[in-house]
C-alpha cells in the first residue's frame, strides 16, 4: 500500500511545509518541506522498511500498533525560500530534541531562534584579542543548543588531529559560529589510540574567562576555512 496525491493536486500545491503526527498521543514528530508527494515519502519508506532511523522506527511502531500516521500540510503554494523559513521556524519552536528530524532547518544560525543575549552577541560581539597561548577549537558540528556544561566540555576537548604546537597552549577556546562559547584551562594532553589528541582541563578562572566569553573570533578564524584548529601563540 502506498500514499500519494493525484497529478492535479501536485501541480497546484507548489512548495509546502508539512508535519507528521503520532495519533497515539497526538504528538508532532517530524517537520518537513517539499513538493509533489514528498509528504508521503516517509511512510512509504517505512512501509518498505528500506532502512532504519528514529523517524522510520517510530513510523513502523505506529503502523504495527494498528494506526496510521497523521499527515498535515501547514502552508502551501509557497516559494522555496519561504518554505525553508517556515520549516526552520517550526523546528525551532518545537525543538529538535522533540522531533525525529536529524538536522536543524535552513539558515538556523543566521535567522533562527536566539536568546536575547545571543542576539546581542550576534550583532554586537566585540572582536577578541587573545593575549595568552591558546588553541581555538571550532565545534560547529558538535554544538547543540542548550547542551550541558559537560557536553560542551567533551565536544571541545576531544579528539583532534594536532601537530606539536598544541603542547604550548595554556587555554582552549570553544568556538561556535565564530564566537567564544567557553574558555578552558588545559591541565594536560592525552594521545588517543588513533593518534589524535584530547585535553583534560577545567573552565578557566574568571579573570581569564570573563575577558573572552561571547567575544568574536573574527580576527583568528577566516570565513570558509575548514580547519577546526587555530593557535594564538605569543
Amino acid at each position: 500500500m502506498s500514499f500519494e496525491f493525484s497529478q492535479a493536486v501536485t501541480e497546484r500545491l507548489g512548495y509546502y511545509v508539512y508535519i507528521l503526527k503520532d495519533p497515539r498521543d497526538n504528538s508532532i514528530f517530524y517537520v518537513g518541506k517539499g513538493t509533489g508527494n514528498r509528504i508521503f515519502n516517509h511512510i512509504n519508506r517505512g512501509l518498505e522498511n528500506v532502512t532504519s532511523n528514529d523517524k522510520l522506527d517510530l513510523i513502523n511502531s505506529i503502523l504495527n500498533s494498528g494506526f496510521q500516521v497523521d499527515h498535515y500540510i501547514l502552508r502551501h503554494n509557497l516559494t522555496e525560500d519561504l518554505a525553508f523559513e517556515i520549516e526552520s521556524t517550526c523546528i525551532d519552536l518545537l525543538g529538535l530534541e522533540n522531533l525525529t528530524n536529524e538536522v536543524l532547518g535552513h539558515n538556523t544560525w543566521d535567522k533562527g531562534i536566539k536568546t536575547t543575549d545571543e542576539i546581542i552577541q550576534y550583532y554586537d560581539a566585540k572582536p577578541a584579542t587573545i593575549r595568552e597561548p591558546a588553541i581555538i577549537i571550532n565545534i560547529n558540528k558538535q554544538y547543540r543548543r542548550f547542551m550541558s556544561e559537560l557536553d560542551l566540555y567533551n565536544a571541545t576537548r576531544h579528539r583532534w588531529k594536532l601537530g606539536n604546537r598544541h603542547i604550548q597552549a595554556v587555554y582552549a577556546f570553544a568556538s561556535y559560529r565564530g564566537l567564544v562559547r567557553e574558555v578552558y584551562a588545559i591541565q594536560r594532553w592525552n594521545k588517543c589510540p588513533d593518534g589524535r589528541y584530547e585535553f583534560e582541563g577545567q573552565i578557566a578562572m574568571p579573570e581569564i574567562r570573563d575577558k573572552y566569553i561571547n567575544q568574536s573570533l573574527e580576527n583568528y578564524i577566516k570565513k570558509g576555512s575548514r580547519n577546526p584548529i587555530r593557535y594564538t601563540m605569543h
